[in-house]
């Protein structure tokens, strides 16, 4: 499987990660398991436990303009704003006991926050695992500084191409100098400040036009000194009749070629989803949608503007969404397009 990962600095991010755990959280998880499985056995939905892992968003403002990404389109039919940093901080005083995993980032771009690592300093200091994904274009030296000192766990750096041409033809707008620069400018921090925090990835997300290139960015990874190299399949909106984007190196892919010409996702969609039982997302204004692929919160679970998380997690609408998926998840639109179940390689991870 070819990415590059340090060994050393992996196993510090997995030290760090287990270090956060609390009884209360692995109590927690265990009732997770436990009512998903119970679930998937008795076909009706129960959720015994809170989540052990969130998504937060910090802004649906993005400085590129992606394909493939609603924010980078415009294109969202939901309002679009900045996450208020009293709000968030609400929030996180009700999910915290449980809460192991809170990742900044949905849609946007996380640093066009002003509150962003004050954020992320607040949870650090509530004692969960912190991580966010980033284009890398506002990561001067203070802010990378910034960036280290806020106690983030986890950086994840978006780097589609090894050459200007080639990144810029995926991240629109984007340069790839900013890029490199700014994945730098966090290295040096680190050992300017003796930290082995965040853990660092540039995580390449292989398409058609960059699939030539993968050798190069882990090369790349390792010259620079990032901890890991991650190859990422890309998710395309509209794959029905083939797309420009899909890889041609079939393992890349989340997509096949059908014998009628069309194409479909490898997956094969199982009536479950563990997401819908371990995590959600929650959106810059208050809402709860059940996971990534709901990029425009058509179904919005609850509001937290209205009321606290927990009536939300454990309430009728988010039983009658899990009974949903449980019954038919083919039915359900966001889920037509996931890779809950899919067979992908070289992927470390599906969002």
């Amino acid at each position: 499987m070819p990415y590059f990962s340090n060994l050393k600095a992996r196993i510090k991010d997995q030290l760090n990660l287990t270090s956060k755990l609390t009884p209360a959280k692995l109590f927690n998880s265990f009732r997770l398991l436990a009512s998903y499985y119970w679930s998937r056995l008795t076909k009706k939905a129960v959720q015994w436990g809170y989540p052990a892992s969130i998504s937060f968003e910090p802004t649906t403002s993005c400085n590129l303009r992606c394909p493939e990404c609603p924010s980078g389109l415009r294109a969202f039919t939901r309002p679009t704003g900045m996450l208020e940093n009293k709000f968030f901080k609400d929030s996180i005083l009700q999910l915290k006991k449980e809460l192991h995993y809170l990742t900044f980032y949905f849609q946007g771009e996380p640093y066009l926050n002003p509150a962003f690592l004050d954020m992320v300093k607040f949870a650090h200091e509530n004692n969960i695992y912190t991580a966010t994904s980033t284009n890398a274009h506002y990561l001067k030296p203070e802010m990378a500084e910034k960036t280290i000192e806020s106690g983030l766990d986890r950086l994840i750096i978006s780097i589609d191409g090894t050459t200007q041409e080639t990144y810029e033809s995926y991240r629109v707008g984007g340069k790839l100098e900013k890029v490199l620069e700014g994945a730098k400018n966090v290295i040096a921090a680190k050992k300017k400040i003796n930290s082995s925090k965040p853990f660092v990835i540039f995580q390449f997300l292989v398409v058609k036009p960059n699939e030539h290139q993968i050798d190069d960015v882990l090369r790349l990874g390792k010259e620079i000194g990032v901890d890991e190299v991650r190859l990422k399949t890309a998710q395309v909106y509209n794959y029905e009749n083939g797309n420009e984007l899909i890889p041609s190196i079939d393992k890349y892919a989340r997509y096949y070629q059908k014998k009628d010409g069309t194409w479909g996702v490898k997956n094969r969609m199982i009536n479950a989803c563990w997401r819908m039982w371990q995590g959600c997302v929650i959106t810059w204004n208050g809402g709860i949608v059940p996971c990534c692929f709901d990029k425009d919160a058509t179904h919005q679970l609850g509001q937290l503007a209205e009321q606290d998380f927990k009536s939300i997690w454990k309430g009728q609408k988010y039983k009658g969404f899990r009974q949903a998926i449980l019954k038919s998840r083919s039915e359900i639109d966001i889920c037509k397009n996931c890779t809950e179940g899919t067979k992908v390689w070289g992927e470390k991870s599906a969002t």
